[in-house]
């Protein structure tokens, strides 16, 4: 039986930065799904088959780290990625106290992404 491939949840309201990464995802042989919103993603059949989170900090209704600490209470430790196109040094803490792998900042560099993915995955990666 062929091993299912990691499936990567990414969670932004701007659609080119969702499109982009979905994109960057399918080509480094992981599944991706995308969402415009939090609640949109909460509400999908997804999360529980969700390995790593990719999220936006600043998005309309619930922010990216609002979503990593509901989806921590609820029981579902999603490994989480946020990023940002407004860094904010007392954000970023708290996002990392929360348990949140990565905190990057827009636009970031591909590897630096890369090395966030890599460090919330098993080894066994695609």
């Amino acid at each position: 039986m062929p091993k299912r491939k990691p499936l990567i949840s990414i969670v932004d309201d701007d659609e080119s930065v969702r499109e982009a990464t979905t994109g960057l995802m399918q080509s480094l042989g992981y599944t991706a799904a995308a969402f415009p919103s939090a609640e949109d993603f909460l509400q999908s059949q997804q999360v529980p088959r969700t390995s790593c989170l990719i999220a936006d900090v600043n998005m309309p209704g619930m922010s990216g780290l609002d979503l990593h600490r509901h989806l921590s209470a609820s029981g579902n430790r999603i490994p989480t990625i946020l990023i940002t196109a407004y860094p904010d040094e007392s954000i970023r803490e708290r996002a990392l106290n929360a348990g949140v792998i990565c905190y990057l900042t827009k636009p970031f560099e591909e590897s630096d992404l890369l090395s966030c993915l890599h460090s919330s995955l098993p080894s066994n990666g695609p």
